[in-house]
């Protein structure tokens, strides 16, 4: 279970909370000294945890809490964003043509996780290779090229060479009309050297990888903080992925290196399997720690609170003209938010009218979250500027999403037709007043 003891301490001081009888300065500076315990003792960072701290008891103490909502469920909620703020935003990686260093020391599980991504990746209908670029390690080549034939992707590697950058550079030049995404696996030591160091920096500037990722074993606690701080400073480190999150670590070193650096986790490791890759999103993480069931009634309410305002900044936006692909991804995610899609159901391009049958709702629904990936899939241009998907970008699209091209056009056709009927919301004020009201539930 991961980071098992700061799950049930963390727990226990949500409890505490929703037990008490008032909400008074001396419960919250109770709180906070349970919280700090719980996090010191989980490794996290001192200098993080003093941060987090102040700022609980500072806002508990000063902010009131929002319409609906009780004085407990502020303080919980008030815990929760600011554990999600310490993590920081969280990060997909791309999914696009690209050339990834993948950086650590020995023993981090780096080779094996070059094997995850190189899955991630070919789930989502791309073609990964990998490059072994690790000449010093006798048994490293093998390991990689294991790991490659069990992922079922293409390998490179030259077993006599002890020139690293120049294999790497051989292994992308041998690839780089068959590939999209290339993976390099380095050389990794016991302890920061500099000729690891140096190593890792003349490679990065010969094969000017799109993203440099760390590896960090989640068991080695405050040592994480150094590693990160010098890979970082090497190459700038544009993400990290947290290992061996499966076990009983405490993981909070690990966690808080990357709030160190400012660089996102993007996966956490949760066994020896190459299927053992999960994405990294902050607020699933701190609700796991904190138990969802404890936390999800208040924020909901929470987002009851700002919801009117959310909405009348979407329709201002729709109803401005200026509609992208950006922004009916954003009216997706909202009405995902909102309920029951059968009381949206007037608001989707899809010319719905009237009672709306069951079958067809879940069909729409389906259709709704085939849409999402596909934008995902999408560039920051194609969002912003749709009318550049066309031929090889749609194909590409497609590839991504793991969907056929129809799909994609079907998609474009959709917002074409849903950009046509927004233009006519602006001059209609009383259809605006109905949006409105549909999106209050008024």
């Amino acid at each position: 279970m991961v980071l098992e003891n700061l799950r049930d301490s963390l727990r226990g001081t949500v409890r505490k909370i929703a037990s008490a009888i008032t909400i008074d300065s001396r419960l919250i500076k109770d709180v906070v000294r349970d919280i700090q315990r719980s996090l010191l003792q989980a490794d996290v960072n001192v200098k993080l945890v003093l941060e987090l701290s102040k700022n609980i008891e500072r806002r508990a103490l000063q902010e009131k809490p929002p319409a609906g909502m009780s004085p407990r469920e502020h303080v919980i909620r008030i815990l929760y964003e600011e554990l999600v703020r310490i993590l920081g935003t969280g990060r997909d990686l791309p999914i696009k043509k690209q050339i990834i260093l993948m950086v650590g020391l020995y023993g981090q599980g780096k080779t094996t996780t070059c094997g995850k991504l190189a899955r991630y990746f070919k789930k989502k209908g791309l073609r990964p290779v990998l490059i072994a670029g690790d000449t010093h390690r006798p048994a490293a080549y093998d390991q990689l090229k294991q790991i490659a034939e069990k992922a079922e992707v293409p390998f490179y590697g030259d077993k006599e060479s002890e020139d690293a950058v120049d294999v790497v550079r051989r292994g992308i030049e041998n690839f780089r009309r068959s590939a999209d995404v290339i993976i390099v696996d380095t050389a990794g030591r016991h302890k920061l050297e500099d000729d690891l160091i140096d190593e890792i920096r003349r490679m990065e500037r010969a094969i000017k990888a799109d993203e440099k990722i760390l590896i960090i074993d989640s068991t080695i606690g405050q040592q994480a903080r150094d590693q990160a701080k010098a890979f970082h400073e090497a190459v700038g480190i544009t993400g990290i992925i947290l290992t061996k999150m499966d076990g009983t670590a405490k993981g909070g070193g690990a966690l808080s290196a990357a709030a160190e650096v400012g660089a996102p986790i993007l996966f956490i490791g949760t066994g020896e399997h190459l299927e053992d890759l999960e994405r990294f999103d902050p607020k699933s993480f701190v609700s796991r720690l904190l138990g969802m069931g404890d936390v999800k009634s208040l924020l909901e309410k929470a987002e009851e609170a700002i919801r009117e305002k959310r909405a009348e900044e979407a329709i201002e936006r729709i109803a401005s003209g200026r509609f992208t692909l950006k922004d009916m991804y954003q009216q997706i995610e909202m009405m995902k938010g909102m309920g029951p899609l059968h009381k949206l159901s007037e608001l989707l391009p899809f010319g719905f009218a009237g009672k709306i049958k069951d079958a067809d709702m879940l069909k729409t629904q389906e259709k709704l979250n085939k849409f999402r990936y596909i934008m995902d899939s999408m560039t920051e241009e194609e969002l912003e500027h749709p009318e550049i998907i066309k031929g090889t970008r749609i194909k590409r699209i497609a590839r991504g999403a793991g969907v056929d091209s129809k799909d994609v056009k079907e998609l474009l056709r959709y917002y074409h037709m849903t950009k046509s009927m927004m233009k006519g919301i602006s001059s209609n004020r009383k259809l605006r007043r109905s949006l409105m009201r549909q999106l209050k539930f008024t």
